[in-house]
């Protein structure tokens, strides 16, 4: 598994990409399917590099924001994205209106809101029919 980092821009992705190489951190970048570029970091990094990696991402982010909002072509594509393996081994990207994930990222750090994304799409795969308070074992 890993997690996924969304960039628009070019540059900043390369940053990013430097950043975690500069740290040993193997990463993987594809084209993103509607727009930008994604780069895959592994999961289970140390809770400081986790750290680190998570800050030089919002510092990222903050910078492709004012890059946005100077852009009339990017104001309009306001969207995240939050990787999700399903339980037959498919990857699919849940897609989060960017008002919903600014909220979510200021307050989980970005593993958190990947575990309650997954959470939340391993409901949809095995949904419980009955009363959502019941006793262990029922």
């Amino acid at each position: 598994m890993s997690f996924d980092y969304v960039f628009f821009d070019e540059t900043l992705r390369d940053r990013f990409v430097r950043f975690a190489s500069g740290h040993g951190i193997p990463s993987s970048v594809r084209k993103d399917e509607i727009e930008g570029y994604v780069v895959a970091l592994p999961d289970g990094l140390a809770d400081a590099m986790q750290e680190a990696v998570d800050d030089e991402y919002e510092s990222l982010m903050d910078e492709q924001m004012l890059l946005a909002e100077s852009s009339g072509e990017l104001v309009g594509k306001r969207v995240a994205g939050v990787t999700v393996t399903l339980a037959d081994g498919r990857s699919r990207v849940v897609r989060l209106p960017a008002p919903v994930a600014r909220r979510l990222f200021e307050h989980f750090a970005p593993e958190e809101v990947h575990e309650i994304v997954s959470a939340i799409a391993q409901s949809l795969e095995n949904p419980i029919d009955g009363p959502l308070c019941r006793k262990v074992g029922e």
